[in-house]
């Protein structure tokens, strides 16, 4: 689709404004004075959208909140998904592909903001890196363990503001949290445990099958990117994408960067050193050798091992999905909840335990009666009470290396690969058993992988 035009007139950005204020004993320094990544004070920031349905539309919207934005530029290879964002910002150039907008518009973005499904992010992200512009990228970051890494690095060699979008990671919650456990209110954390409710779109299927025709608004192709061309199927969009291997992470990538945020967080760890999976019921109807490397599985227990930094010992971290919970704390009430709708986490020390709710919402110790009886601790540790979303804004503003974020890449990166490390032990699994036709009924499948983070 053609960009629309942009207004014609002198952009406030080609020459230094207000000269008539230097008299007044100040003046206003112009953007490229100040150098690539850096913002005038008395400019806005200009964010530019890629993938802009879903939850790219209610992110812009969050970005749009704030008087120190604008956005200038939208992105979407489905204009269905984009009516909203575009209705929004009726004055920012459409695109349809992110490279023709990159190229286009650079002059006139900022900062971008990313989400696509998992398989384009890492593309897109750099792609923006790159021309030195600042990025927010939804969870989970990448695809796959090598666009980790490579994001992390990236964030160094071009010096730009980035953020993760685990919005927990900005909460006062996980804050507390480790505070708390800091002030060694449950000991030494030996163990933690994981849960979602996810996933809540079909995972464990047959894959798709059919002709179909590509809807007029849909640039199919574009939406494939890197992945491997297939026939269109309206089965994967605009958001069962999630459970096929090709284009999402099934429910560990959709909701670990959220739930295992505080885990990572607040522990003395990094890489794990293994992982092992546990794969729920599968039933042959739905496997051959076509299918069944496609599809990620209906539900899964992953086992984490982290070693300690700089000790020696290790912490045993469990991620549950698929509705298969761990067990439920002796200490918790029946009428307590374990964790909320959406999942939790549980620490486990030598001397009590720690729950919280999904975003690492709610810190109470075990029983939750000792909320009461024991002194909590003071605060050390700095909150974020603008938010995940404007303090990306602030830190863009104020230009890489001036100001923190939550969730940068340096510490997105990492934790990330730690997150999709479950994963490859799942798909190693799957590949390991490529058919499982005479198997009977049923079958559970359980795999663990060594890893060594450095190499």
């Amino acid at each position: 689709m053609t960009p629309v035009k942009k207004n014609t007139s002198i952009s406030r950005r080609n020459f230094v404004r207000n000269a008539g204020m230097v008299g007044a004993g100040f003046f206003i320094v112009p953007r490229h004075v100040l150098g690539r990544g850096f913002i005038a004070p008395s400019d806005k920031l200009n964010i530019a959208g890629i993938g802009v349905g879903g939850k790219g539309q209610s992110d812009l919207f969050e970005f749009a909140k704030s008087t120190k934005v604008n956005i200038v530029a939208l992105c979407d290879v489905d204009d269905r998904q984009a009516v909203k964002s575009r209705e929004a910002n009726p004055k920012a150039p459409y695109y349809k592909d992110f490279r023709e907008m990159l190229a286009k518009e650079k002059n006139n973005i900022d900062a971008v903001s990313i989400s696509t499904p998992d398989h384009t992010h890492a593309i897109a992200t750099l792609s923006a890196m790159q021309l030195g512009k600042h990025v927010y990228t939804q969870k989970p970051l990448t695809h796959n363990i090598y666009e980790a890494r490579t994001l992390a690095q990236a964030e160094q060699k071009y010096k730009v503001v980035t953020q993760m979008g685990n919005q927990g990671g900005s909460g006062d919650g996980v804050r507390k949290a480790k505070e708390m456990i800091d002030a060694g209110m449950i000991g030494e954390v030996t163990e933690a445990k994981a849960w979602t409710n996810r996933p809540v779109w079909p995972q464990g299927i047959p894959t798709p099958t059919g002709k179909h025709d590509i809807p007029a608004e849909l640039d199919w192709d574009l939406w494939q990117g890197p992945a491997k061309a297939i026939d269109y199927n309206p089965a994967y969009l605009p958001f069962n994408w999630r459970g096929w291997w090709a284009y999402g992470t099934g429910a560990l990538g959709d909701m670990a960067c959220h739930i295992m945020d505080p885990i990572f967080r607040i522990l003395p760890i990094d890489y794990p050193d293994a992982a092992e999976c546990s794969v729920a019921t599968i039933w042959k109807e739905m496997w051959n050798d076509t299918q069944n490397l496609d599809a990620c599985p209906p539900a899964s227990i992953i086992h984490l091992n982290y070693p300690v930094k700089n000790e020696k010992r290790s912490i045993k971290v469990s991620w549950h999905d698929g509705g298969l919970l761990p067990e439920r704390p002796d200490e918790l009430l029946p009428e307590e909840e374990f964790g909320n709708w959406d999942g939790g986490v549980l620490f486990i020390g030598t001397k009590g335990k720690l729950l919280l709710d999904c975003y690492g919402a709610n810190p109470r110790l075990l029983p939750t009666k000792l909320m009461k009886e024991k002194k909590m601790p003071e605060e050390k540790i700095k909150r974020v009470p603008e938010g995940h979303y404007l303090q990306w804004v602030n830190a863009c503003i104020a230009g890489y290396g001036n100001a923190t974020t939550s969730s940068p890449f340096s510490y997105a990166g990492p934790f990330t690969e730690s997150i999709l490390m479950g994963n490859l032990a799942i798909r190693s699994w799957m590949l390991k058993n490529p058919n499982l036709k005479g198997w009977g009924d049923k079958y559970l499948g359980r795999k663990k992988l060594l890893w060594d983070a450095k190499i």
